[in-house]
């Protein structure tokens, strides 16, 4: 962050990542719950995370209207523009990671007494686990404008997504032996892709900490290219 002759510009600025990394706390111990609910088949929780979805919502709305009033009112330049545009989309990021938890818990109201209990449970806890790391890891890299962390967190995108297609496997094996398992096994495709969608989010929100601080759009960039851009090699 920039230090300008405005202190409050800079006050503005740091107000609002303050708030957009307590949305991100928000969505993290939704996620939390969520996996929590559904494996442990706790419907009161996952409840609960369905009812505090428009919180989340709120403050994207917030959070969105601050930062276009500081566009309208402060005109920025330069890395302070870039701060404020890469900050509207993470918001957008951590409100559909949001909207990912949410599913996985209505998932876990519907699906909480699912003969697939016993096979399920080791591998989408273990995804759980690497998407909710992805966005731990992708906050603390905005929280400290890190881009060589957040090329850290970019990589880990091919073990989330190698984790996902190796619980479809598993999953159709299931079905192919068993097709009364069919049903059940549908919604554990559906709760896994949600959180391979929460890493998806957590790694968008790594490539927008790398044009903070580098000016340089990485997306849809190979890893390597993208690392090498955000070490300054």
């Amino acid at each position: 962050m920039t230090d300008h002759t405005n202190k409050q510009f800079d006050e503005d600025l740091e107000a609002i990542r303050s708030r957009m990394l307590m949305m991100g706390g928000m969505v993290e111990s939704q996620i939390r719950a969520a996996i929590a609910g559904y494996l442990d088949g706790d419907v009161a929780r996952a409840q609960k995370v369905v009812a505090d979805d428009a919180r989340v919502n709120e403050l994207e709305l917030a959070i969105d209207n601050d930062l276009g009033q500081i566009i309208v009112r402060r005109q920025p330049a330069a890395s302070d523009l870039r701060l404020i545009l890469a900050a509207i989309k993470i918001v957008t990021d951590l409100e559909r990671i949001g909207d990912e938890a949410t599913k996985v818990a209505r998932m876990a109201t519907e699906n909480a007494h699912a003969p697939l209990q016993g096979q399920r449970l080791a591998a989408i806890d273990h995804l759980s686990d690497i998407a909710i790391g992805m966005l731990r890891r992708a906050l603390d890299a905005f929280a400290r404008l890190d881009a060589a962390a957040a090329a850290k967190v970019c990589g880990e995108d091919a073990a989330i997504d190698d984790e996902f297609r190796g619980i479809i496997r598993q999953l159709i094996t299931f079905m192919m032996e068993d097709p009364r398992t069919i049903g059940s096994a549908l919604q554990v495709v559906w709760v896994a892709k949600a959180f391979e969608r929460i890493g998806d989010h957590a790694k968008n929100i790594a490539e927008y900490v790398i044009y903070i601080v580098k000016g340089r759009d990485v997306r849809h960039r190979p890893l390597a290219e993208l690392e090498k851009e955000a070490l300054g090699r």
